[in-house]
């Protein structure tokens, strides 16, 4: 049940992460997005908000 509660947060790659550092690239492949304009569901989590913090000019929150 506690899984069912958790919330979620979407992010949708908006721009893309050819050119940025390799790091960056990962971060976008570790939150499920592949290509532009690809949104995904993921837990909301600390570890998830610092993701979305580190490549937040590449993407956004929907």
């Amino acid at each position: 049940m506690a899984n069912e509660q958790q919330k979620k947060v979407k992010v949708q790659l908006v721009r893309s992460p050819i050119g940025t550092k390799s790091d960056h690239r990962a971060t976008v492949r570790g939150l499920g997005l592949r290509k532009l304009n690809s949104v995904s569901e993921l837990e909301d989590t600390p570890a998830v908000r610092g993701m979305i913090n580190k490549i937040d000019y590449l993407i956004r929150v929907i």
